[in-house]
């Protein structure tokens, strides 16, 4: 059924006389010369024709579709650094307390790959396909030395320089120039004795050191 809009069209040869209903149609009627005529936009019709095939059905608008979503995917690979290790190890031939870089350190390269899902071009979801490491890093040697250098010995006692009239082999107490010495308090028979300890400086002349330390008449 037409939902085209009617309307009255006034003529100096024409007389409005009724409306008529037609359907959900309000229709003017004229009497022109003992003719009734109906008068519409686009449309017109006599008193023979039928009421029920006087208009044409307007087309249903059709129904609307809801758009279907566009899913993609797509996989997206990051690279990152992977980190290197930091080690230490003791050096017994360098000073302690210093260290030195014996290696440096480089990081190496770590691909992770993803699944990415898109709706309509608008990222949705991520999944981390893979992580690997491609490229091993190079771990970073610090050298310290642990290295203490011993005590230097102990400085030796200087010998005394034997005084006038004592034999210059022995130091501390003064050994006399004789033809013998002995211990005193020995066996020996002199003629010269010498209370100990006596040390060595030179040559054990008389016999006086028994167990050769170095120091005599000490037992």
């Amino acid at each position: 059924m037409s939902f085209a809009s009617w309307f009255v069209s006034l003529t100096t040869a024409g007389k409005l006389v009724f409306v008529a209903i037609i359907g959900m149609f309000a229709m003017p009627a004229f009497l022109v010369g003992g003719v009734i005529t109906l008068s519409a936009i686009g449309n017109s019709m006599s008193p023979h024709q039928p009421a029920g095939n006087s208009f044409a059905s307007a087309p249903e608008p059709a129904p609307s579709e809801s758009a279907v979503p566009k899913v993609t995917t797509a996989k997206e690979t990051e690279t990152v650094d992977e980190p290197f290790a930091q080690l230490t190890v003791e050096d017994a031939t360098v000073a302690a307390g210093v260290t030195t870089i014996t290696t440096v350190g480089a990081p190496g390269t770590r691909e992770r790959v993803y699944l990415v899902t898109y709706i309509d071009g608008v990222e949705t979801s991520r999944e981390l396909v893979s992580d690997d490491v491609v490229i091993s890093p190079q771990d970073q040697v610090t050298t310290v030395g642990t290295y203490v250098a011993p005590p230097p010995p102990p400085a030796p006692i200087p010998f005394a320089a034997a005084p006038s009239g004592c034999d210059p082999n022995y130091s501390s107490p003064c050994v006399p120039i004789a033809s013998d010495v002995d211990c005193a308090g020995g066996s020996g028979d002199g003629p010269a004795y010498v209370t100990g300890p006596v040390r060595i400086s030179g040559s054990d002349i008389y016999g006086l050191d028994r167990d050769g330390d170095g120091i005599a008449c000490d037992k």
